[in-house]
């Protein structure tokens, strides 16, 4: 089950609060700095160092672990003060196993999948409909665990290296002539069928793992909560994820406020920045046309509901980026010594918007998730540094200068440049 059987709302997990309450806020920071990043299984995890609050009741012998987590909050000093933020950090969820923040998630799902097989659960394979990420995180965790897996992506529509994980990892990769809410569409019939065990994000289990980068981010500051974070979203699932580390984070006594919530969308897929912009309650599908940010290329997102929620919650906003402003984002930032994927480059990009527009002030502690690594979108910075993206001013690019092995033109070069 995925859905509420009497209303269709998604299901979330519920964990026992007064349970959690037995030891003191003071107590849950001493245990968690004491597992952060060592060697003892399966604490060294970012997601199981913390696993009382994930999924306390599954044995470490179930546990597919890849040392997901524990990324580095890097304090982005250069672009921030070009920014006019000196306090400007990206959370480098990329620099993971498979190189994005799908990595949090997967970890407990196949987990729990392993662990249900042991006691009876019949099922074919574990599937996705997929942008690239997802596919690439299920395909790795399931041949950790030795699982089959099935991932539906749009074909034509993923970067080459997000395609080659799964297929490297043995996964059995189907690509549809539709685009990733057909897929969906299609994988869900799958699981409603019991064909497959459903590995999306409106599978609550996703939700457990990926909630753990918050908690992760107030520990990286000594457990202080920034004021704002930006997000890239598409399925919007990671929006909701966000909320709910820091809501039991709050409810435990770890912190006693909230930061603010600011979900990035590129222009050409926004259908929550459309709702939000016109005070509306619910997120009406539309059809995403093509963007850079392919991962978040949704028109459909499934965790709608629970994103609006967030939102509430954290005195959010919700901002768009078009391609330009997500390629000049990017070129700016790669100048400072990143390498930021599209789907980043939307979420500072966005940054940039709020800080020009004064809702984020210079004083501001930020932190921009950055989903995944930039190694995984080399078309994206090839195409954009050779001026070939469509209907983009490239002049930020930076094309190499080809010469003879003439040493004077060589210093004629240098000399132009420098």
């Amino acid at each position: 089950m995925y859905r509420c059987p009497t209303c269709g709302g998604l299901l979330e997990v519920a964990h026992d609060i007064e349970a959690l309450r037995d030891r003191s806020a003071a107590a849950w920071i001493r245990l968690f700095d004491e597992r952060y990043r060592v060697t003892q299984w399966p604490y060294g995890s970012g997601v199981w160092g913390k696993r009382e609050w994930v999924m306390p009741s599954l044995s470490d012998d179930l546990i597919v672990s890849m040392y997901e987590g524990g990324t580095n909050l890097f304090w982005a000093d250069r672009y921030g003060k070009q920014l006019g933020v000196p306090e400007t950090w990206v959370k480098l969820c990329g620099n993971s196993h498979s190189g994005s923040f799908k990595d949090l998630g997967m970890t407990v799902l196949v987990s729990v999948v392993r662990q249900a097989i042991t006691q009876g659960l019949k099922v074919k394979a574990i599937a996705c409909a997929s942008t690239g990420d997802t596919s690439a995180a299920l395909a790795a965790y399931g041949a950790a665990a030795g699982l089959p897996v099935v991932v539906l992506l749009p074909r034509g529509k993923i970067s080459t290296a997000q395609l080659v994980q799964p297929l490297a990892h043995g996964a059995l990769v189907l690509g549809l002539d539709t685009d990733f809410d057909g897929c969906m569409a299609i994988v869900q019939r799958l699981a409603e069928e019991g064909i497959v065990y459903l590995a999306n994000s409106m599978n609550p289990l996703r939700i457990e793992g990926q909630k753990t980068v918050a908690v992760e981010i107030v520990q990286q500051f000594d457990w202080q909560v920034p004021d704002w974070v930006v997000l890239p979203s598409g399925n919007l699932g990671n929006a909701y994820a966000l909320y709910s580390g820091f809501k039991l984070m709050k409810e435990l006594g770890l912190i006693d406020r909230y930061p603010r919530l600011a979900v990035a969308q590129a222009e050409n897929a926004n259908p929550l920045y459309r709702a939000w912009s016109a005070g509306k309650k619910t997120v009406e599908p539309i059809t995403a046309q093509q963007t850079l940010a392919t991962a978040i290329q949704i028109g459909n997102p499934v965790s709608a509901p629970r994103a609006l929620r967030a939102l509430e919650e954290l005195n959010g906003v919700v901002e768009q980026a078009s391609e330009q402003e997500l390629c000049n984002a990017a070129a700016r930032a790669d100048r400072t010594g990143m390498y930021t994927c599209p789907h980043t480059a939307v979420g500072l990009a966005v940054l940039e918007k709020l800080v020009d527009n004064g809702t984020i002030k210079s004083t501001d502690r930020v932190v921009c998730v950055s989903t995944a690594n930039g190694l995984k979108f080399t078309e994206f910075k090839v195409a954009f540094h050779e001026g070939k993206v469509p209907g983009v001013d490239t002049n930020q690019s930076n094309p190499p200068v080809m010469l003879p092995a003439d040493y004077g033109q060589v210093v004629d070069a240098i000399t132009a440049r420098l």
